[in-house]
């Protein structure tokens, strides 16, 4: 080896040891970034006969299966911390049976009253107390199913925003392959635009479950887990259309809510769709699904009251004349929303100029009855207490009365609000355990204090080559 060849040699060298120098600062200052992968540099001999290192690149350190589980694990996290927000918004709106306005406790009252009026039916004060207690069961019927339908509005303008998001990540994506490929193409180095991609991803992941495909150049596919192409050199856009208000009659199965549609052509949001899992499913399950159920169940408690009193209770009814609750003051027909439409009848409520003494002599009543007649009010009473089935099943197939019928209700909105933060508390737990698991193959600070100590004692010697070259050839010229 002639000098000229063991300062080429020392002064690549001493390059590799400034690049290494360089990537470990790098590392250690991102050990904290959310997405960052920590940096290693690629060495080899260089070829020829001169010897020497060369630098073949950067390569990013990371796991690609675990960093897919925890992707998976991400999104299922996603969907089931969604659940259990808007569950427990549910149940803190529906209340506890031992709230004093909730439900159970507003149909226990209106009970109570009409027990204190049958004991005083002359009394205009108790037969007040009744319509009092009625009207506040109906009102409190009426917000619960508004507020059900104000979160499946929030969800449906939310799955909006999500989409949004998507489209506009997916576009992102694409434009990062392109840049990579460019830089490729350059020499160019890569790993920032890896990490902003992966950031990326993580972001799409969560709303919809994604298989990464590597492909040459650095440049990647996207595919849902249920097998949807999201990215395949150009990005999909994904159409949705945000509804002015998610009323009970409307559902995306009768075409009144929208769905999702690439190039419009319907897809799957559900579990078992191809968009399946992730918060995107976790939001159109709880607008068509979990919620209309809810409303079908209060609606369900709203049927059964109306119905105890339409038939078999006040004789002075005419044929098709409505009870004590109707349905904006007609016969309860449609189950459908009733929830959010039932009022006292007007008859009796003297604010809309009804009169009290109808709760005690019928609401067809012509007359004045008997003022010490209570027994239309003993058979109203004995019809809340009356076990009977609901309009349907969805608060079970057992025979209940009308307070237990508000019970079922509540319980049924409890039960789901504890399940929903049950399957929170293990997605969290799972996913920590794979985010851990990344992190440890992420920035280790004193694996990198120890290479930063190898890369200086190896600049140090190359630095001393260099030293001993010169003073060769400074030698070599004072002989000359």
């Amino acid at each position: 080896m002639n000098l000229s060849s063991a300062l080429s040699n020392a002064l690549s060298g001493l390059s590799a040891s400034a690049r290494g120098a360089s990537l470990v600062s790098s590392n250690i200052s991102n050990a904290l970034t959310e997405g960052y992968a920590a940096r290693e540099l690629s060495l080899s001999a260089r070829a020829g006969s001169t010897g020497g290192v060369q630098v073949d690149g950067i390569s990013r350190r990371l796991d690609p299966a675990l960093l897919a589980d925890r992707r998976l694990a991400d999104a299922d996290l996603a969907n089931a911390e969604l659940k259990s927000h808007y569950l427990d918004r549910l149940r803190r709106m529906t209340a506890t049976p031992d709230d004093d306005g909730g439900l159970s406790a507003r149909l226990a009252a209106f009970e109570a009253s009409l027990i204190e009026a049958s004991s005083r039916p002359d009394s205009e004060t108790r037969l007040q107390g009744v319509v009092t207690a009625a009207t506040a069961v109906t009102r409190v019927l009426n917000d619960t199913a508004m507020g059900i339908q104000s979160l499946r509005s929030e969800i449906d303008s939310s799955i909006g925003t999500q989409v949004s998001t998507l489209n506009t990540s997916l576009a992102q994506v694409e434009q990062l392959n392109k840049s990579i490929v460019k830089a490729h193409a350059r020499s160019q180095e890569t790993a920032a635009l890896h990490d902003q991609r992966q950031r990326l991803i993580d972001q799409i992941s969560e709303i919809v479950p994604v298989k990464q495909l590597n492909k040459q150049s650095g440049v990647v596919s996207l595919y849902s887990v249920g097998g949807a192409v999201l990215l395949d050199v150009t990005a999909v856009t994904v159409d949705f259309a945000v509804s002015n208000a998610a009323t009970a009659d409307k559902t995306q199965a009768n075409g009144l809510l929208s769905g999702l549609s690439v190039g419009g052509i319907p897809l799957s949001s559900h579990e078992d769709g191809r968009f399946g899992g992730g918060s995107l499913t976790a939001l159109f399950e709880l607008r068509d699904e979990t919620l209309v159920v809810a409303q079908l169940q209060l609606d369900t408690v709203a049927m059964d009251l109306a119905t105890r009193f339409e038939t078999g209770v006040d004789p002075t009814l005419a044929v098709g004349a409505p009870g004590l609750f109707t349905d904006q003051g007609a016969v309860t027909a449609d189950i459908t929303g009733l929830a959010d439409r039932i009022q006292i009848n007007a008859l009796v409520d003297p604010i809309q100029g009804g009169n009290l003494w109808r709760l005690r002599d019928g609401l067809g009543a012509l007359t004045l009855g008997e003022v010490g007649d209570s027994s239309l009010i003993n058979l109203m009473v004995e019809q809340l207490g009356h076990s009977r089935l609901g309009a349907n099943s969805s608060l079970g197939p057992s025979e209940k009365t009308s307070s237990e019928m508000g019970a079922a209700f509540l319980s049924a909105v409890a039960v789901r609000a504890h399940i929903g933060e049950d399957n929170r508390s293990y997605r969290a737990a799972h996913q920590a355990a794979l985010k851990e698991a990344e992190l440890a193959n992420g920035v280790d600070t004193d694996h990198e204090l120890q290479n930063l100590l190898l890369i200086e004692q190896t600049y140090a010697a190359n630095a001393r080559m260099v030293q001993t070259v010169d003073e060769m050839l400074d030698a070599l010229m004072r002989i000359a």
